[in-house]
């Protein structure tokens, strides 16, 4: 039978837990999974997801593995990032659940690489998997997937172009926008107003009374949970009629939280997957189990990041007893995960498919609306 050891301690900073399996059936393996994710700062909701989400996944460990890991708060800052892994990196480390915070990933894939340890991440911020690091394992699919399902959705379903984009000054930010503005061109669509925001922005009235006077059709975003919810609440209360469609922010029950239904009303969002819409029993079993255990409602950085580290732990049980052998069968394996079908493209980015969620205003639960399987074509065969 298998016994957790249920969290050892916790800090505003950091918390450790340690999982054993005691069987008398010999073990298929040891996995030293730390979690490095930001759970203070303004990813906090963000990466408490992910956090969960590899938890999680620890702790459904396949038979005959035995799970440790420790929790680390990375903050947002690239240094306490590297920092963290780097304390991580003094044992024997199968692989890391890392940040889902672009500028810390970056700081931390050379050390990654020094250290020969696998990052399992839920990032969106594409230049990650473009710096020749074959440690990197994204499960989340990059803006080149996210944005190309974002434009498609706003110019093919919606029939809009004149978009407004507004999007966040951070590197994912950036990221968003200049993947946005190659899916719109691609599709003959230039946006009519584009503008950065600071994350630490208290009001967004002015950015979009600007966007406003453009005359767009569609106020499309690309920005953090917080200032999403802000952005939409302000919208809402000027009576703004003009459609948004968010980034993969909006998808999260835990932005959803922030505003009231009627608010949300005809808000879109392109993501992943949305756990809490339903859509098998797989994921209604994972759904149920992520609120028993965190009291909280899962999105698609939890889902995705559980799927990522199910992964891994499925190539320790299948023989996988090193870092370099868990970066080999994540590199050419294909996984069946529960958002999705997996597989790396040759550069780390497992994640080829996304969906885009919407709201009725009756309801925070959204509605997947549409589907965009194996954009890439890099998965061959059946795709979840």
């Amino acid at each position: 039978m298998r016994r957790f050891l249920s969290i050892l301690s916790a800090t505003a900073f950091t918390a450790a837990f340690s999982a054993s399996l005691l069987s008398g059936a010999a073990l298929a393996g040891e996995a030293s999974v730390p979690v490095l994710v930001p759970l203070t700062g303004f990813l906090s909701l963000e990466g408490t997801s992910q956090r969960n989400g590899a938890v999680l996944a620890l702790k459904d460990a396949p038979a005959g593995v035995a799970v440790r890991s420790e929790v680390i708060d990375t903050g947002t800052s690239p240094e306490a990032a590297v920092t963290a892994l780097e304390r991580a990196a003094g044992g024997k480390v199968t692989a890391v659940a890392a940040s889902m915070l672009g500028t810390q990933m970056l700081a931390m894939l050379p050390l990654a690489q020094d250290y020969g340890i696998p990052l399992i991440t839920v990032s969106g911020t594409a230049s990650i998997t473009e710096q020749g690091n074959p440690w990197v394992f994204r499960f989340f699919p990059g803006d080149a997937v996210t944005k190309e399902a974002h434009a498609r959705y706003v110019t093919e379903e919606l029939g809009k172009k004149r978009p407004a984009v507004i999007y966040q000054t951070t590197a994912y930010g950036q990221s968003g926008k200049a993947h946005l503005e190659q899916a719109f061109k691609k599709l003959g669509v230039e946006p009519v107003f584009e503008e950065g925001v600071d994350p630490a922005a208290k009001d967004l009235l002015p950015v979009l009374t600007k966007a406003l006077a453009a005359k767009p059709d569609v106020l499309v975003l690309h920005l953090h949970s917080g200032p999403t919810a802000l952005f939409i609440r302000q919208a809402a209360a000027n009576g703004v009629a003009v459609p948004i469609v968010a980034g993969s922010a909006m998808h999260q029950p835990s932005t959803a939280a922030l505003l009231e239904p009627a608010e949300l009303k005809g808000v879109c969002a392109e993501t992943a997957a949305s756990p809490v819409s339903g859509g098998s029993p797989e994921v209604e079993a994972f759904t149920a189990a992520y609120r028993a255990a965190f009291n909280a409602e899962p999105d698609a950085f939890a889902l995705g990041q559980y799927d990522g580290i199910r992964m891994v732990l499925a190539a320790v049980q299948g023989g996988a007893d090193s870092a370099e052998a868990v970066r080999k069968a994540l590199s050419i394996g294909t996984h069946r995960g529960l958002a999705m079908t997996y597989k790396s493209d040759g550069k780390g980015n497992m994640a080829h498919s996304a969906v885009i969620v919407c709201y009725d205003g009756a309801s925070r639960v959204p509605a997947i609306a549409k589907r965009y399987d194996n954009v890439t074509g890099v998965v061959t065969g059946a795709v979840k």
